[in-house]
C-alpha cells in the first residue's frame, strides 16, 4: 500500500546522522544523499523494500511534526524494539509513552512497543507483534 514515508527536518545533516544510527538497529544501511530538482537536500534510506526519507521543506518554512501522526518501524523481536528505542535516546531522542515493553492491544493481541520523539519532534514507534 505504501511507497515511502518522507518527513521534514530543520537540520538534514544532524537528522541523517541520527537515523543512520537508529535504523542500523533494523539492518538499514547509510542514507543516500539526494538533491531535489528544487535544490533541497534529502537523505534516503532504503531497506527491505521500504523507503524512508528526510527532506528540507520545499516551501522554505520550518519543518514541523504532524499532530496525531506516528511512524512505526517493524522490529524482528521484543529485544529489537528496546534496542531501537535505546539507540534513539542515546543519540538525542526523547522517550515518550512509558518504557519499551509488551502492551495488550485487545483483539490485536500482544504487541511489544517503544515510542520516542526524534530530533525534530516526530513521533516514532518500534513495534513487534507476537504471532
Amino acid at each position: 500500500m505504501f511507497n515511502h514515508i518522507m518527513i521534514g527536518t530543520n537540520d538534514i545533516a544532524k537528522s541523517k546522522a541520527f537515523y543512520e544510527k537508529v535504523l542500523a538497529v533494523l539492518g538499514g544501511r547509510n542514507a543516500i544523499d539526494n538533491t531535489s530538482a528544487s535544490g533541497h537536500q534529502r537523505a534516503i534510506f532504503i531497506h527491505d523494500g521500504n523507503t524512508f526519507m528526510l527532506t528540507q521543506p520545499i516551501d522554505g518554512e520550518a519543518a514541523t511534526c504532524a499532530n496525531g501522526m506516528t511512524i512505526g518501524f517493524k522490529c524482528d523481536s521484543p529485544e529489537q524494539v528496546k534496542e531501537l528505542h535505546d539507540v534513539a535516546v542515546a543519540n538525542g531522542a526523547t522517550s515518550i509513552e512509558g518504557p519499551p515493553g509488551p502492551r495488550d492491544a485487545g483483539q490485536l493481541g500482544t504487541m511489544h512497543l517503544s515510542y520516542f520523539r526524534d530530533l525534530d519532534g516526530h513521533k516514532i514507534c518500534g513495534i513487534h507483534r507476537e504471532a
